[in-house]
């Protein structure tokens, strides 16, 4: 599987993109609702965020702490509809992959995404994320 694919699956809800993120379920819809994001729907119509919506977020909440207004991050990052490739996804795939995770393979997983550098791709999620993983 694709690096780009994988990184779009819809497999985080709004639970945990709260904790990981540090912001609340209003920031994130208003965000979603200004197309700055795209999370995938359920059938039960959940929202299911990717890795690149969780890093999304984090480069918006980071524009915001510097004085950035709405319309300056609208200028900043590209909105993104639910025809383009950085909208998140819900295949077959991801679905059946997501209901076999558990947690700990979730978080295992968001740790080799964060460690894993990506040429010509500063990550500023690796620095807000890590407080979630301890060295052993």
């Amino acid at each position: 599987m694709g690096d780009e694919i994988r990184r779009n699956m819809a497999l985080f809800p709004i639970g945990i993109v709260m904790k990981l993120t540090d912001l609340s379920a209003r920031q994130i819809r208003y965000y979603e609702q200004h197309e700055l994001i795209v999370p995938a729907r359920t059938s039960g119509n959940q929202r299911l965020f990717s890795f690149n919506d969780v890093e999304r977020l984090l480069e918006i909440k980071s524009l915001i702490e510097k004085g950035v207004n709405i319309a300056g991050i609208k200028q900043v990052m590209n909105p993104v509809t639910r025809e383009s490739e950085e909208a998140t996804v819900v295949s077959e795939l991801s679905e059946v992959k997501r209901r076999e995770m558990s947690e700990t393979q979730l978080h295992r997983m968001l740790k080799q995404q964060l460690l894993e550098k990506r040429p010509g791709k500063a990550s500023m999620i690796q620095g807000q994320l890590s407080h979630f993983y301890t060295k052993k």
